[in-house]
């Protein structure tokens, strides 16, 4: 039997497991697939794709850093990101566990056309937001946050498009589908 890949568009509030917890929701109810498990993880507060697989192997190349598969998010932050700050985040940043892998990113104009988040964000009248375009090859705890904080401008919402050569086209908020392995 060929393995099963989901890919699923996690909205805000749902965790990367199947039970709930506390405030947040589980997969399970949204997703009612016996024998496909996460490959990766996306925190409760970010949004997007996250990928399910039956296979063991594929899950590994998708989720273990050391097969170095690119993840996309777009990353609305706080401030008009410098050119000097994408450069920052191009070569590298320090985190408190050490310099990031350089990255790609990219000021997104116009945002990417996409849904609204429930809750909203929280938006201060005299402070602008953008759209970046951050494209990494690690995957660290809560890292996409910490290097828009490290140069200067923290996070207001998190949304990965793609993880290699799979992306979130087609699927709305809390939605799946099939996918071939490619």
């Amino acid at each position: 039997m060929p393995p099963r890949l989901i890919r699923f568009n996690k909205p805000y509030g749902v965790l990367s497991q199947f039970t709930a917890e506390g405030k947040w929701q589980g997969l399970k109810d949204y997703i009612d697939q016996p024998g496909v498990y996460v490959a990766g993880r996306l925190d409760a507060d970010s949004e997007g794709l996250l990928l399910l697989t039956s296979d063991g192997p594929l899950q590994a190349r998708i989720a273990d850093p050391r097969f170095k598969m690119e993840k996309i998010y777009w990353v609305q932050v706080e401030g008009l990101p410098s050119e000097d700050a994408l450069a920052q985040l191009r070569s590298g940043v320090q985190l408190n566990d050490g310099p990031t892998r350089p990255a790609r990113a990219r000021l997104l104009e116009p945002p990417p056309a996409i849904w609204e988040r429930t809750p909203p964000i929280r938006e201060r009248k005299a402070i602008p937001t953008a759209w970046i375009e951050l494209a990494i090859r690690e995957g660290r705890n809560r890292q996409v946050r910490r290097m828009t904080a490290a140069v200067g401008f923290p996070t207001l919402r998190l949304v990965r498009a793609a993880i290699g050569p799979y992306t979130l086209d087609g699927l709305a908020p809390g939605a799946w589908a099939e996918q071939a392995v490619l």
